[in-house]
């Protein structure tokens, strides 16, 4: 078994700060012990009968009544002159002199001291040893020591063991291996932190991951108009005639708008991408918003018509984003469709439902689930030369997002593709 720098070092503090309580409770107990030592032992209560006993009895049957006594209670008791004992402080001198028994210690053992009645004699018991705590508690607690270590060890072990695993993940995944997942923890403790960590790392590959998508899909997307602009500017230097000259600066002019268009949906769907911007929810008149953005395409060659199938539906929602995921679904409709629009809008119980179909030539069955992602391309019916950069139909998934709603797409009987906002009636934000 193989012991790790984090366990060695919780170990050795637990442990040692478990020792250092207990010297502290030790050294209490000692000291109260010297403290409470005389009526601990007894010895005060014999000082204070053979004092009182003696006061009672003349002077020359004192050696004798102390004889006697310490055969008895086996205790070195016998009589001083109080100017032979020199190490009295004042503080005891003055407890002496008010008939108090004082305690004498010398390093192991203790002496006990009374004045007699006459004033220059002292009664004296000991030397006698300092109590100690017998051996079987001491046995019992070093066995208590022990056996504390041992649930120590027993507890911090896997703890210490789930902090160096993860330990080492964090620091893989610090040096760039994102596909590296912390182990599953052994202790409850560790467990959540274990989770979060796993999910963080996951969603920091995640993020990369979509980083780097869309930076090469950035790159492919500005690489095409740039080099038409570069080769129409070297024709353009080369070109003598003037309507071919008129082609190239027509062709620049076109270039740049779509780069600026470009740019300007990129910027828009990062902000969508990062920051969530503050959202107005009001209840609003759905069939409104949809004819009026229905009005706003009123250039388009084709037919556009509106199905509603509600009665005065009011949804709570952000009016201008609901209106900027119309938008571009009626857009993408103009786009890829042949002339032909349908608008429907349905309920149920929980939900509405908002269709944009169109004659087009729909969306392959294993592209429906992509067709919503960033810069994605479908078949050779929704290629860039029907213009659009792959990031309206990801805008209106975020948008979609923020409503707690969806946005998925089907086929239309129209032949086309069916593209469907689904929104929620009762939105629990």
């Amino acid at each position: 078994m193989k012991f790790g720098s984090t366990f060695i070092s919780l170990y050795l503090m637990m442990i040692l700060t478990f020792t250092g309580v207990s010297w502290v409770l030790d050294e209490y107990w000692a000291q109260e012990l010297e403290q409470d030592v005389e009526s601990y032992t007894g010895y005060k209560s014999v000082v204070l009968a053979l004092g009182g006993l003696l006061n009672h009895r003349p002077d020359v049957l004192w050696p004798l009544i102390l004889d006697q006594a310490s055969q008895r209670l086996k205790l070195p008791v016998h009589l001083i002159e109080k100017n032979a004992v020199t190490h009295f402080t004042s503080e005891q001198q003055t407890m002496l002199a008010s008939g108090q028994v004082v305690v004498y210690y010398e390093n192991t053992s203790i002496r006990l001291y009374q004045l007699l009645g006459d004033n220059s004699t002292l009664l004296a018991l000991g030397p006698v040893k300092v109590p100690t705590r017998p051996k079987q508690k001491a046995f019992i607690r070093v066995f208590f020591l022990l056996i504390t270590a041992l649930v120590i060890l027993l507890w911090l072990w896997p703890l210490s063991r789930d902090l160096d695993a993860l330990q080492k993940s964090t620091r893989l995944f610090g040096k760039g291996n994102l596909d590296i997942k912390a182990p599953t923890a052994f202790t409850p403790t560790i467990a959540p932190v274990v989770k979060t960590f796993n999910m963080m790392a996951e969603r920091i590959k995640t993020l990369i991951a979509e980083q780097q998508e869309l930076t090469n899909a950035v790159s492919h997307e500005l690489r095409t108009p740039l080099a038409r602009t570069k080769f129409a500017l070297q024709m353009l230097e080369k070109s003598r005639d003037s309507e071919k000259s008129a082609q190239y600066i027509a062709q620049i002019s076109s270039d740049v708008t779509e780069l600026d268009e470009l740019i300007n949906e990129m910027l828009l769907y990062a902000a969508f991408e990062h920051d969530k911007p503050v959202l107005d929810f009001k209840p609003q008149p759905l069939a409104d918003i949809i004819e009026q953005q229905i009005a706003k395409h009123s250039c388009f060659n084709g037919d556009i018509s509106f199905i509603n199938h509600t009665q005065a539906l009011q949804l709570v929602c952000d009016r201008r984003f609901i209106d900027r995921a119309l938008n571009n679904y009626l857009a993408n409709a103009v786009k890829y469709g042949r002339g032909e629009i349908r608008v429907a809008l349905t309920a149920d119980d929980k939900h509405c439902y908002i269709r944009v179909e169109d004659n087009g030539g729909g969306v392959a069955d294993d592209f429906k689930s992509l067709v919503f992602d960033a810069f994605s391309r479908g078949d050779k019916s929704r290629n860039r030369e029907t213009g659009g950069f792959g990031l309206g139909l990801a805008i209106v998934q975020k948008i979609m997002l923020w409503h707690r709603g969806r946005a998925y797409v089907e086929d239309s009987d129209l032949g086309g593709a069916c593209f469907v906002l689904c929104l929620p009636l009762t939105p629990d934000w």
